[in-house]
C-alpha cells in the first residue's frame, strides 16, 4: 500500500520560501504513469491543485502559482518536494501531497497546516 509522509515547517514568515517534502513508501514515484501532486486548501476555501511531477520528471504547474512554485524530486529517496517562494499570508493553508495519475488522485498524504505569519 502506498503511503505518503510529508515533512516541513508549520510556520513561515512572509516573503520567505515555504518548503515541504513528501516521502513515498510502498511504491515508486518513477513507476510508469505515476504522478505526484501538491494540493492545498486555504482556511474556509476549496482544494487547489498547485502542481506536480510526472514519473519521468516532467513538471506541471497551476498557471496561477507557476511564477513562484517549484516542484522537484529525489528518486534515490523516493521523495518529491515543493518550494513556494515569496509567500504571503494568503498562502496559509493545509498542504497535501498526493499520488495517482495526471488529472486524478488515488492516494492522499496527511494534511499539514502551514501558516504564513510574522
Amino acid at each position: 500500500q502506498v503511503q505518503l509522509q510529508k515533512s516541513g515547517p508549520g510556520l513561515v514568515k512572509p516573503s520567505q520560501t515555504l518548503s515541504l517534502t513528501c516521502t513515498v513508501s510502498g511504491g515508486s514515484i518513477t513507476t510508469r504513469y505515476y504522478f505526484s501532486s501538491w494540493i492545498r486548501q486555504p482556511p474556509g476555501k476549496g482544494l487547489e491543485w498547485m502542481g506536480g511531477i510526472r514519473y519521468d520528471g516532467n513538471t506541471y504547474y497551476s498557471p496561477s502559482l507557476k511564477s513562484h512554485t517549484s516542484i522537484s524530486r529525489d528518486t534515490s529517496k523516493n521523495q518529491f518536494s515543493l518550494q513556494l517562494s515569496s509567500v504571503t499570508p494568503e498562502d496559509t493553508a493545509v498542504y497535501y501531497c498526493a499520488g495517482g495519475g495526471l488529472g486524478y488522485v488515488e492516494i492522499w498524504g496527511q494534511g499539514t497546516l502551514v501558516t504564513v505569519s510574522s
